[in-house]
């Protein structure tokens, strides 16, 4: 255990240099090609752990030290241990051992002080939590700015906010509604004893009806497991995709025939799902060629095709034919404020004028776009960000300044049980993540 909790910390370091997680991950596994899969599992279980938890962790640790360590890499150490002992199923004095053990590794006279610390903490663990909780950094486990800015945005409602995102997020599945269906294929992992259940989608049929409701919807896994243990996974019959993100495509209401454009497409889930539910000329444009690649292999897993461009959705030269689109998916760069709880790294790589740039970005791509939609298209603007700096403001300066542009309500059913819309702000929760949804009509 004692090399698992020592490579944690080392993770956790690279990070805090400015590092994204699953890069530093995926070059740790290589790094050490002799771990075997649940030694890969533990790895990132404490990595992600210690940072999703990071501000509360960090709290108790100043209690225990008299003052801050000079060493950086004890420092995360001693972060791993707190989190295993606290969130683990681990005994608490089996990690305590290992841990003065990968101090040695650290720092040869290390292990007494790293054994001092993590003791004291088992003997007054309820006394050091309430004070970390005294703190709002310890209480909800985010730097500052980002309580202040949630708290400010949303009153009442921050604190559930917040916690949602310490959650570990649930696995869950989109059918492929050309091969199968939701209740259909529930019911062939029941048969491979995959324990799951059945999101419902609750939208409107725009365009037709105002009455009849959409059959769609998700499949939650009760476990997370493999891609390669779900049945027809490799052969298209179903793809990871949170719930909240499988709206997209339904809100762009693409019907056959039409030219659709995705403008910042990688890795490419709402691609395939606008070709799932209709034969349309579809444009995966992103800026990134290996992310592209994503695209094109989640395409020829669901025998699925789309036009892939390496291409800037914030300017027209290079990729562009000049022929307009019907519709127009602006899924956009974002601080990824509504994912956090996959992306626990995020809380602590993002800077508060890194929300700003995004807007400005955002506003240059959103007002790019909207030249190559027709008069009568749709244009769906989407963030996975609950900061309404990004979403609100950007699309309320944006009909300000466009007298061609209405904002059209969203096709979403009265009486919505599994989600919950905030004038488009869709809140994170037990069965989704957090997204922004603004649906754009060219008069």
């Amino acid at each position: 255990m004692h090399n698992i909790q020592q490579a944690a910390s080392e993770v956790v370091g690279q990070v805090f240099a400015g590092r994204n997680l699953n890069q530093v991950l995926g070059e740790t596994f290589l790094a050490r090609r002799n771990l075997t899969p649940q030694q890969k599992g533990a790895l990132q279980d404490l990595s992600y752990g210690t940072l999703r938890f990071y501000g509360q962790l960090t709290a108790v640790l100043k209690q225990l030290l008299h003052k801050p360590l000079a060493d950086e890499g004890l420092r995360y150490l001693l972060l791993v241990a707190l989190y295993q002992i606290l969130y683990s199923k681990a005994e608490s004095f089996t990690v305590v051992d290992q841990a003065v053990h990968a101090a040695k590794n650290i720092r040869a006279n290390a292990s007494g002080l790293v054994n001092a610390v993590l003791r004291n903490f088992l003997r007054q663990q309820d006394a050091l939590l309430a004070v970390a909780e005294r703190s709002e950094e310890g209480r909800y486990a985010y730097p500052q700015w980002w309580v202040d800015q949630v708290k400010a945005q949303y009153g009442t409602q921050a604190a559930r906010i917040l916690l949602a995102g310490n959650q570990h997020p649930p696995m869950t599945l989109r059918v492929n509604g050309r091969r199968n269906n939701a209740v259909d294929y529930l019911a062939l992992l029941k048969l491979h004893g995959i324990a799951a259940q059945l999101i419902a989608l609750d939208l409107v049929q725009s365009g037709v009806t105002q009455s009849g409701v959409v059959q769609a919807g998700a499949i939650q896994l009760d476990q997370a497991m493999s891609v390669d243990k779900l049945p027809g996974f490799v052969d298209g019959l179903v793809s990871v995709q949170d719930a909240g993100a499988q709206y997209a495509a339904h809100f762009l209401d693409v019907h056959d025939g039409m030219r659709v454009l995705d403008a910042c497409a990688a890795p490419g889930g709402k691609s395939t799902h606008l070709l799932e539910l209709a034969n349309i000329d579809l444009w995966s444009v992103d800026k990134d060629a290996q992310r592209l690649a994503r695209v094109q292999e989640n395409l020829q897993r669901l025998q699925l095709s789309a036009q892939l461009k390496v291409g800037d959705a914030a300017q027209l030269d290079g990729w562009w034919d000049g022929k307009l689109f019907q519709r127009i998916l602006a899924d956009v760069p974002c601080s990824a404020s509504g994912v956090v709880r996959r992306h626990p790294d995020i809380k602590w790589l993002r800077r508060p004028a890194d929300i700003a740039g995004f807007a400005q970005q955002q506003r240059d791509i959103l007002q790019n776009l909207w030249r190559m939609l027709e008069n009568g298209g749709k244009l769906l603007y989407v963030t996975c960000s609950v900061f309404a700096q990004e979403n609100r403001h950007v699309v309320d300066e944006f009909l300000r300044q466009n007298q061609d542009a209405q904002q059209l309500t969203l096709p979403v059913a009265n009486g919505v049980s599994a989600t919950e819309f905030i004038n488009g702000q869709m809140l994170p929760n037990a069965q989704h993540d957090g997204f922004f949804y603004a649906l754009l009509y060219k008069k």
